[in-house]
């Protein structure tokens, strides 16, 4: 028997392997035919193509004669690209350029990447379903194959088009966030910073508050979306703000104040926290900030404040700061009310404080009963909100009747009753 050649007798086989992997393996590149047929069809299948949008895309009727006009032409430039890829193929970097043209930024504003996704469907199915009278029989699985192919890369070129969008719109979104906060901060003109808001989808009218407190060293873009997050449990509308070593958020419309303030102060850097008042108006919301600000500046006076703090409970550290706008909240919210409510609430309020917050002194020196003393007291705290019998409260009473003093010299010093033995 003759001796068996190896080599020669696996040579058919790998011929036959190759064939079957050439087979399976279609050509990118038509025959001239092919090519022919395509391009005699793009205005035909333009046509058709549009008549598709009309009638598959609900959406695409809906939008304005100048989007579906931009949208068309995105379509129509697709298969026109798809014969000059059919006959070289390239890169993927071409659909960028060839498809989407000038487009991207109408492209993004019309419809979303899932309607482009479903424009995209519909035309790769218009070319599909029209295979059979572009190529001879030989060529139509490897056509079918190419429409597949150049879909996927039209896609993926959308993709990317939505994505540098987001990337843009939100480097946009960062500068005029940062410069709306700074515009609230300075108390810019109201009409301008309404419109920058607004450019920021900020719907809230009312019910504005800030909070301030010590940025995290590393307040990367992760940090800045979870603060958000968790903010828009609370608040319909939140901004936020870096300004050094301080974090700024402002919120819109908050739905529970006390709860909204106490979780979010867990998001801040370590150290005080302090929030200013409710603000009707965004004219208002400026005068919250400084408020805000000031009591970040006094807070350090009370070691014992909570986190957060209200920038009201810090008034007597403001007003010893030298902060003008606390001195003018005691007067207009403390001093004021409890002289013009008379009956003796200010005499009263007074003499308890002075004499070691002692009903029964504070009696003897009225010559009144101690339970008079008492419910007077509960009138002050009706009257202001402030409660004389809790020792920071009442030292909060004391200033203001001090500030009051200063403010309106011996017209409102109260009348003295007889010096004690």
């Amino acid at each position: 028997m003759a001796p068996t050649n190896s080599s020669a007798a696996q040579t058919p086989a790998k011929s036959s392997s190759a064939a079957k992997t050439a087979k399976r393996t279609p050509s990118i590149t038509g025959t001239s035919e092919t090519l022919e047929r395509l391009r005699a069809n793009i205005g035909p299948l333009s046509t058709l193509m549009l008549r598709e949008l009309e009638s598959t895309l609900p959406w695409y009727r809906r939008l304005s004669a100048d989007e579906r006009s931009s949208l068309g032409l995105v379509a129509q430039n697709g298969i026109a690209a798809f014969v000059s890829w059919y006959e070289h193929p390239s890169s993927p970097s071409w659909v960028l350029s060839d498809v989407f043209g000038t487009a991207p930024t109408e492209l993004t504003r019309s419809i979303s990447l899932q309607r482009a996704l479903q424009l995209i469907r519909t035309v790769v199915q218009v070319v599909e379903d029209r295979v059979p009278e572009l190529a001879s029989a030989g060529e139509q699985v490897d056509l079918r194959e190419a429409v597949l192919r150049y879909s996927r890369e039209v896609a993926f070129a959308a993709a990317d088009v939505y994505a540098r969008a987001a990337e843009n719109r939100g480097a946009w979104d960062t500068r005029l966030e940062a410069l709306a906060v700074d515009g609230i901060l300075r108390g810019e003109n109201p009409d301008a910073l309404q419109s920058r808001i607004s450019a920021l989808g900020w719907t809230s009218r009312n019910r504005f508050t800030i909070m301030v407190g010590p940025a995290p060293a590393e307040a990367n873009a992760t940090f800045l979306a979870t603060l958000r997050r968790a903010a828009g449990r609370f608040a319909a509308d939140v901004m936020v703000g870096i300004q050094g070593d301080r974090l700024i958020l402002v919120l819109g419309n908050v739905s529970d104040p006390e709860t909204a303030y106490l979780r979010l102060s867990d998001l801040f850097a370590p150290g005080p926290v302090v929030y200013g008042p409710m603000a009707a108006t965004l004219t208002d919301a400026t005068a919250s900030a400084k408020a805000a600000f000031a009591a970040m500046a006094s807070v350090k006076g009370w070691p014992a404040a909570p986190r957060p703090v209200s920038s009201e409970d810090l008034w007597p550290e403001r007003v010893i700061g030298g902060d003008d706008s606390a001195r003018r909240s005691l007067l207009a919210n403390i001093y004021q009310p409890l002289d013009a409510a008379g009956n003796g609430l200010l005499e009263t309020l007074s003499s308890y404080l002075q004499l070691g917050h002692s009903l029964e002194a504070a009696a003897r020196d009225l010559f009144v009963h101690s339970n008079t003393v008492r419910y007077r007291l509960r009138r002050v705290c009706d009257v202001t909100g402030w409660d004389p019998l809790i020792p920071r409260e009442a030292f909060v009473l004391q200033t203001a009747v001090v500030v009051g003093r200063l403010s309106n010299g011996a017209k409102h010093a109260p009348e003295r009753p007889a010096a004690r033995t």
